[in-house]
């Protein structure tokens, strides 16, 4: 990676990005993030999804995330830095990736770091799909009528809201101090704000088409 003008980065020809998204409940994060690795060609790297498949498989892994989520806790930061130190050393994530639900702590921050100085990389951008509350309130409700979903109350979605921008706050002031973050609005179509994205990237000098 290399330096351009101010506030811009530049990944050179053959280097994947590095990159993270984050975006609240209903920002369409999950969506975004497999549309932009793909245009990358790097993985989506999902926390929870790792820990859905290793629970489903029965690892051993998979086997001390149930338990501790299963009594209503919290994955500790210790099995989680090690699940993302293992997934980001396979080779599939060697020339680039795309984090989604890592780091939320400022102590998962310090490990990534760490994790990436090990091979003199560094992350590129962080992308933050931003939304208006009462208009995720609005696109929440209207999903869980949908899909029948009873117990997701506009109270209930309201305090997901207020737990993410919590948790997240830290986070992302961190990689704002660092000149990593780009904000992005996350309402309107898919393919409206996948544009808003790989524009926004482009001016860092990441091409994402």
């Amino acid at each position: 990676m290399t330096g351009g003008a101010e506030g811009r980065l530049e990944v050179p020809s053959g280097r994947g990005a590095r990159l993270l998204i984050v975006g609240a409940p209903g920002a369409g994060k999950g969506t975004q993030a497999a549309v932009l690795a793909a245009r990358l060609g790097i993985p989506a790297i999902s926390t929870g999804d790792m820990f859905r498949a290793n629970i489903k498989e029965g690892t051993e892994l998979g086997l001390q995330v149930q338990a501790i989520v299963s009594q209503g806790s919290y994955v500790p930061d210790e099995l989680t830095n090690a699940i993302v130190r293992d997934r980001l050393q396979q080779e599939d994530a060697s020339q680039g990736f795309l984090l989604d639900g890592y780091p939320r702590t400022a102590d998962q921050v310090a490990e990534l770091d760490r994790i990436l100085a090990e091979t003199g990389e560094r992350l590129d951008a962080v992308v933050q799909l931003t939304a208006d509350h009462d208009e995720v309130v609005k696109r929440l409700l209207l999903r869980a009528a949908e899909q029948g979903r009873v117990d997701d109350t506009e109270d209930v979605i309201r305090h997901r809201l207020e737990l993410y921008e919590e948790q997240t706050a830290p986070v992302v002031a961190a990689y704002e101090q660092r000149g990593l973050v780009v904000s992005v609005n996350g309402l309107g179509s898919v393919d409206e704000v996948s544009e808003r994205i790989r524009a926004a990237l482009i001016e860092r000098g990441i091409a994402a088409d």
